[in-house]
């Protein structure tokens, strides 16, 4: 069998990746096998253009916001699913330092910062001062993307259900081959597994492991997104709301814990003044950089092999984004931008002894 690119990992970095390289009309393989706790399924879908305690805008946050929008309205489209919606962020600042940061933000003119409207907060949120809005802030709907975009390449004959084994790898002059398929190039997209590559393990990468709550919360307008301390509610599946989220980088492994759901429901508590029921509880592993910046291109030594990852929280706005950049490079030689480019760690990458033949 022969591809031109094949793809390790179906979450978001793949699914944009196999999906840009298809419209430029070249022949892909995608290698994922179905997992319940990867960062992609488990993920809010919040592209949110502010963020920390400082209130600051992210890195290229107008720019991300309107091609996200574009890219998810586009594939959506293809796939008969409304893939992104608008549901701005209503704040309930937790206190009066966060009201001073919020005020500040307002005087220096964010524009996407400001007061909220009117709403009967009241009858729902148990909050002491008054909340503000995030606007515009945006949803993506991952469950319709992840699957809708795996039954295509089904459909298609493009996809392998099973385990990525690199040692099964072989590097020949110009091309890979995997268990009889040849390519021109393999690109790693499969998350946190990337960090375990012999090609990747040596670049400043971090495992950051992140649960949620999913939560029956009966007549909570699902219209807006709330922030409610360190918590964010957020439109789930089926009328059910996603609660969380935690940062944890010490843990034992991909499951969720006990300690992380009492705390939540603890907050729960009192954060609503309605009764609400916890229906499940989630966890993955987001695959992060120490720089906040992500790893897009190819290898210095290997140019065969190549990389989209490390996208960490703001998965949904930059994968799309890079996915296009590299599928380009890819295919015409586009320039990566280099904060991105991975080639920005070419000595680390280019120890020999670290790397197979």
């Amino acid at each position: 069998m022969n591809v031109d690119f094949i793809i390790v990992g179906q979450g978001i970095c793949g699914t944009f990746l196999s999906y840009y390289l298809r419209q430029a009309g070249k022949k892909i393989l995608v290698i994922d096998e179905a997992r319940p706790f990867c960062a992609s399924k488990v993920a809010s879908g919040v592209i949110n253009p502010v963020t920390g305690r400082r209130v600051v805008t992210v890195w290229m946050a107008e720019e991300l916001l309107d091609f996200s929008w574009k890219a998810y309205t586009t594939l959506g489209n293809e796939l008969g699913e409304t893939l992104i919606t608008q549901n701005n962020i209503v704040s309930f600042p937790p206190s009066q330092q966060m009201v001073d940061v919020y005020n500040e933000r307002q005087a220096e003119n964010n524009s996407y910062i400001q007061k909220a409207q009117p709403g009967n907060y009241q009858q729902w949120f148990a909050y002491l001062f008054e909340p503000v809005e995030i606007a515009p802030t945006y949803l993506v709907n991952l469950h319709p993307l992840l699957h809708g975009w795996r039954k295509k390449l089904k459909e298609i004959d493009c996809l392998l259900e099973e385990g990525f084994d690199e040692s099964l790898l072989r590097m020949q002059p110009g091309k890979v081959s995997y268990k009889g398929i040849d390519a021109q190039c393999i690109i790693y997209c499969n998350g946190a597994d990337a960090w375990r590559s012999t090609y990747w393990k040596n670049l400043p990468s971090v495992y950051n492991k992140g649960e949620a709550l999913i939560v029956d919360i009966p007549g909570l307008p699902q219209q807006h997104i709330y922030k409610f301390g360190a918590n964010s509610f957020v439109p789930w599946y089926d009328g059910l709301w996603w609660v969380g989220s935690s940062y944890d980088n010490n843990f034992a492994d991909e499951l969720p814990t006990e300690r992380f759901k009492q705390q939540k429901e603890r907050e729960l508590g009192f954060a609503l003044r309605q009764p609400f029921t916890i229906v499940d509880h989630i966890a993955g592993v987001r695959p992060a950089t120490i720089e906040r910046r992500p790893f897009v291109g190819l290898h210095p030594l290997h140019d065969q092999v190549g990389i989209l990852n490390g996208m960490g929280t703001k998965g949904c706005s930059l994968a799309p984004y890079f996915a296009l950049q590299l599928s380009q490079h890819l295919t015409s030689g586009a320039t990566i931008m280099a904060e991105a480019d991975v080639k920005r760690f070419q000595k680390i990458l280019s120890n020999k002894s670290a790397i197979k033949n």
